[in-house]
């Protein structure tokens, strides 16, 4: 009785790109959560713009869609009409070269065009001075949560303070755990980073405080997120837009500098940084 040979596997798109999320992102490279989400949201914006650039299906995608030129006109969308910007653009880019390196080494018959489109070079921009609030518009922003006294406005106003006294990207605050918060001598917050980098941060008093309390308006069983929306799951990072925007628009009213300024969450993250070096810096 002759033993069926193992097959070949497949080298369609398809197959391909299921393999590759699969096997090779999750199993062998062991990708973080994070890192998949972003590399397959950026295959689904490829899919869109092929389907409404050339009328192509994604189940009608071949290998050779993925061509530079192709590419290229994805990207440029990216810019021009979902007005991304180049880190943006870069990013997207990022993805579609680990999966063309993988198919390389899945189908070599495709290499001259992987190639080809492996050639594309990252794009350049300028890097901006990093912008920062005054004292007086981050206590403003600190204590602008409406509604202090409902259940929403109490989250606000405790995740806003854990931000400035952190520092933490909103992708981390997002992510905490009601036991990554350690109380003892010294509180402290576990904080999980990219590439899976932890660090451990000890928190001023008055955030200590407000975690004391919000833990009692919360579940707190193991692997519940510290900043949940209202059904008890993780509040996503267009969420924390979301209550940022509701707060600054209150501290607008009492602090007209705040008026004509933009402020995205990377600001509250990074402003602890920049007022500990001030004379006039709060403790939170």
């Amino acid at each position: 009785m002759n033993s069926a040979k193992p097959q070949p596997p497949k080298t369609d798109f398809p197959s391909l790109l299921q393999r590759y999320f699969c096997d090779y992102l999750r199993q062998q490279r062991n990708a973080s959560p994070e890192t998949i989400s972003s590399y397959r949201d950026t295959f689904r914006l490829f899919f869109q713009f092929s389907e409404r650039q050339f009328r192509k299906r994604p189940s009608s995608l071949t290998l050779a869609d993925l061509d530079a030129p192709q590419i290229l006109a994805f990207l440029d969308a990216l810019e021009s009409q979902r007005h991304n910007c180049v880190r943006s653009r870069n990013l997207r880019l990022a993805a579609i070269r680990s999966f063309l390196r993988y198919a390389a080494s899945q189908d070599p018959t495709a290499l001259a065009s992987i190639t080809r489109a492996l050639a594309i070079p990252v794009k350049r921009f300028d890097r901006g001075p990093v912008s920062y609030l005054a004292r007086e518009e981050m206590t403003a922003l600190l204590n602008a949560p409406p509604d202090r006294a409902t259940w929403s406005g109490h989250r606000d106003r405790v995740m806003l303070a854990t931000m400035y006294n952190t520092g933490a990207r909103v992708s981390e605050i997002t992510r905490l755990n009601v036991e990554d918060l350690q109380f003892g001598p010294t509180t402290t917050l576990r904080v999980h980073g990219k590439g899976r980098k932890e660090r451990v941060i000890p928190l001023g008093k008055s955030t200590r405080h407000q975690l004391q309390d919000w833990l009692g308006q919360i579940r707190t069983a193991i692997g519940c997120p510290l900043f949940p929306d209202r059904r008890g799951e993780r509040l996503t990072r267009t969420g924390v837009r979301s209550r940022l925007n509701v707060a600054l628009a209150v501290a607008r009213q009492t602090c007209p500098t705040l008026r004509n300024r933009g402020v995205s969450p990377h600001i509250v993250d990074i402003q602890r940084e920049c007022i500990c070096f001030s004379p006039a810096s709060t403790s939170p």
